[in-house]
């Protein structure tokens, strides 16, 4: 009963990925230069104006009241009214995307995922920033976090952090096993094993591992990560991952999480954990090993929500023998809606929220990893997150995610594909393997990938 229930009908994703390319072929450049215009030259910066700001729920919600807080005092003609939306991203872009394409005139600036600027900006969603934004100010963030941001030589989006992948894990479990941080995944397997079974009697809920497996965003970003450390991507590969998801490596990896990860070292709820989840087993002392952004650094060594403050540990994510660690680009850009009738307003909080002062307070109360580069080297930044130190060269080679119009689909493909094959061990990975690939490859064929 399971074969053949691997995706949507393919009549159904036309259907979705048509409107899609019909946007992204048939856009009229002049109008949505002259809505840009009109909305500009029709603003007066002196009313007092209220921006509507649609985000996810924040895991620091006083670092966000008081950044807000200042913003506003330091613009008392601006109030900033906050609409929060749902924690998954898949959710969320659910929401975001309903409203612009109902063309919503409350909402003026949003939180927009790095896999999503193709989409907006082809759609004529997002406002083009480059035009405030000049490459002396591009070059003092981190080259992926403005590359994540730009469609068609356009910058649509301004990077508010950077986030990778990273490996989290019980610094005083290793020590007393005497282990070093794995660089290996076999070695991280052989680690948790050997701790988990010698804590059996003191720790019977200790596991060896927590991700994220449920199907949504995350496990794209989980997966991929595998796929990749595997053997390296090169340079094409890295833009598109997806180029090799039926090779031998590709389907080893997938094997390896499915029998090793998933089904050895994780309980059964792992298929349903995305972020808080995962990160709740950590934290609560029930896992050795654990993958997630920098900012599960802060929650881990946050006595209120941590069983484990200062016995945790941070490295780059393992990699395969004769491969190298991927970390997937992740990260949130602030874009202004096309829509908005006060955009002058919304850049000025955006530029107020990436100002070196207001990253500084992130990185310091909420744990959120700079996406400017001199904030590394920021004394107070160091001391509040020492291992920023360590994770600096990870961000610098941290790669993005497919750049397409169409990522929404490819990515709900893979969710579909991984899914399934993690979930039901019968399942035959090299037949599920062919089949995503060939769905994929028929909607990049009507939207290449940027190069």
């Amino acid at each position: 009963m399971l074969k053949r229930q691997f995706l949507m009908p393919i009549a159904a994703l036309a259907i979705l990925v048509g409107s899609m390319v019909t946007l992204v072929l048939f856009k009229s450049p002049r109008e949505t230069t002259h809505r840009t215009s009109t909305l500009i030259a029709t603003t007066n910066i002196s009313d007092r104006v209220t921006l509507r700001f649609v985000s996810w729920k924040p895991d620091h919600p006083k670092a966000w009241d008081e950044a807000i807080a200042r913003f506003e005092q330091a613009h008392p003609t601006i109030r900033i009214e906050r609409e929060i939306a749902p924690h998954s991203s898949t959710a969320y872009h659910d929401l975001l995307s309903q409203k612009l394409k109902n063309r919503d005139t409350s909402m003026d600036l949003f939180f927009m995922d790095v896999i999503w600027t193709s989409e907006f900006a082809a759609a004529g969603w997002a406002l083009p920033l480059g035009a405030r934004f000049p490459s002396s100010e591009r070059q003092k963030f981190f080259e992926a976090t403005i590359e994540a941001g730009t469609y068609r030589g356009e910058l649509y989006g301004i990077p508010s952090r950077i986030d990778s992948g990273m490996l989290y894990y019980r610094k005083d479990l290793l020590e007393q096993y005497g282990f070093a941080p794995p660089r290996t995944w076999d070695e991280l397997v052989l680690q948790a094993h050997t701790i988990v079974a010698g804590e059996r009697t003191r720790q019977p809920a200790l596991r060896g591992y927590s991700g994220q497996f449920k199907q949504y965003e995350g496990l794209v970003c989980n997966m991929l990560e595998f796929l990749g450390s595997l053997h390296g991507a090169s340079a094409r590969e890295a833009r598109n991952p997806l180029l090799t998801l039926t090779s031998p490596d590709a389907l080893t990896a997938v094997r390896f999480v499915r029998e090793q990860i998933v089904h050895a070292l994780a309980t059964r709820a792992v298929l349903t954990y995305q972020e808080p989840e995962s990160l709740a087993v950590f934290v609560q002392g029930k896992a050795v090993f654990h993958r997630n952004w920098p900012y599960a650094w802060g929650m881990a060594n946050d006595p209120r929500h941590s069983n484990i403050v200062g016995k945790v540990g941070v490295a780059p994510l393992p990699h395969f023998a004769f491969g190298e660690s991927v970390s997937a680009l992740g990260g949130w850009l602030y874009g202004i809606s096309a829509y908005s009738r006060h955009p002058e307003e919304a850049w000025t909080f955006i530029e107020f929220m990436t100002s070196p002062e207001m990253q500084r307070h992130f990185a310091m109360h909420a744990s959120l990893a700079p996406s400017r580069i001199a904030l590394y080297r920021d004394d107070a930044v160091l001391q509040a997150n020492p291992q920023y130190r360590a994770l600096f060269p990870v961000f610098q080679t941290a790669r993005p995610r497919p750049r397409t119009p169409v990522y929404p689909i490819i990515s709900h493909i893979l969710q579909r594909y991984f899914s399934r094959v993690l979930a039901f061990p019968r399942l035959d990975i090299r037949e599920e393997a062919e089949e995503a690939q060939r769905m994929i490859e028929r909607f990049e064929r009507l939207v290449p990938l940027q190069s």
